[in-house]
């Protein structure tokens, strides 16, 4: 490691990663694994964007866009927030980016200063805080609990902010790995309380359309998800290509910010990124059209039913599920019943059954040996056979304790 800078050493391994790894290498040596660690569902890109991407290479668009992405798509964004949230986003504050990622590493290096904090949730997304760290800034966890979701709470945010050098706080909604939403009055109040201070709010909403609600019935009801955008200009608000509207790996995402960034970001990504994938943006194009979202819609339910299959099966084998998900593709149990360390656990279930499920260690530090992650991202079939097989797995580990 001689010469390394010394961020480095800072910058833990995304476990997730080695899990899936290892996974790989027992499925190439003939082991039938059933993946349930990354935070990938087994759909692939709806058909009418990855013909649009096609069209648009075979008609040459292989160039570069401008550094902050198509015209066309930033204004295809905000007519998105208007015909879904009712919220009016002028194209111009939307930067479009290399995945969410890629619209953090942007913010972060725009208005974090050495030894600058960053709030965050615990257990929360890892590498955000090592995002902060690239940039000589810090992400501070805070332990959540499950009364409050495992989101942060504004009184929690008064008692922790250092004046001298808190600068944001970065949330998410839904979250990984809980799937836990953060109710919009919790928000407002979060918002408020963040300006109070001086400070930042950063809200990743990549999960936001996969909600579990009646689309309809909670429309009508006035409590569909609002996005934070509805909270003022303000707020910076990111999100993503990947998880709603499947296009993990075509790397494009986007964020919200207010009109005075755009310069800056924009300076930033010609010399980070120069700009987003092209074939990307051109797929990216087709994503709201009544087809595709029809399609994420079907997923959206199926999704929906593998996550109540687990709510109910997973209880039976002595998890316990603290908060049930309002959204994402998680649920993150409590294996307390069944072990003190789950590193361990999920290494030797990996193994011995070819269940791959991600350990707490992953999330933070709050009680993180006692905590797995399932991400329901195969089909209801696929879980049945895990839950059996971690069942049986179970029992004959208890015969021979």
């Amino acid at each position: 490691m001689t010469g390394f800078a010394s961020r480095t050493e800072e910058i833990a391994p995304f476990q997730v990663m080695a899990i899936l790894e290892q996974a790989q290498a027992l499925a190439k040596a003939g082991v039938d694994v059933i993946h349930l660690e990354v935070g990938e569902p087994d759909f692939t890109t709806p058909e009418p964007i990855t013909q649009a991407a096609i069209a648009a290479l075979n008609a040459g668009k292989t160039h570069y866009t401008p550094a902050l992405g198509l015209p066309e798509l930033r204004q295809q964004i905000t007519d998105f927030y208007q015909s879904r949230y009712g919220v009016e986003v002028a194209a111009n504050r939307i930067a479009i980016t290399p995945g969410a990622s890629g619209a953090l590493l942007l913010l972060m290096a725009a208005r974090l200063e050495a030894g600058d904090e960053l709030l965050l949730a615990d257990p929360g997304y890892p590498c955000n805080r090592h995002f902060a760290r690239v940039f000589e800034a810090h992400g501070r966890l805070i332990a959540t609990q499950p009364e409050h979701g495992f989101q942060l709470t504004a009184e929690q945010i008064k008692y922790h902010w250092q004046a001298n050098s808190s600068k944001a706080v970065l949330m998410a909604s839904p979250a990984n790995p809980t799937g836990a939403m953060i109710p919009h009055e919790q928000l407002e109040k979060i918002a408020a309380q963040t300006r109070s201070l001086g400070g930042e709010l950063w809200v990743d909403e990549i999960y936001h359309g996969l909600t579990y609600h009646d689309l309809e019935d909670e429309q009508s009801e006035g409590k569909r998800p609002q996005t934070a955008l509805a909270l003022g200009e303000d707020v910076v608000v990111i999100n993503s290509f990947s998880k709603y509207f499947g296009m993990t790996g075509w790397r494009l995402g986007w964020m919200v910010v207010p009109e005075h960034y755009v310069p800056v970001l924009e300076r930033l990504a010609q010399n980070l990124f120069l700009a987003p994938p092209t074939p990307a943006q051109y797929g990216a194009l087709a994503a709201f059209s009544d087809e595709s979202l029809g399609i994420m819609e079907q997923r959206r339910l199926e999704l929906q039913q593998r996550r109540d299959y687990l709510l109910v099966e997973l209880p039976k084998l002595g998890f316990k599920i603290p908060v049930v998900p309002d959204g994402a593709f998680y649920i993150y149990a409590d294996a307390s019943g069944l072990t003190q360390d789950t590193q361990e656990f999920c290494q030797q279930l990996l193994q011995d059954t070819g269940v791959a499920l991600t350990p707490g260690f992953d999330f933070g530090e709050q009680n993180a040996n006692l905590y797995v992650r399932f991400a329901y991202t195969t089909n209801i079939n696929r879980l049945q056979q895990a839950v059996s097989r971690i069942k049986n797995w179970l029992a004959m580990r208890e015969v021979t304790s």
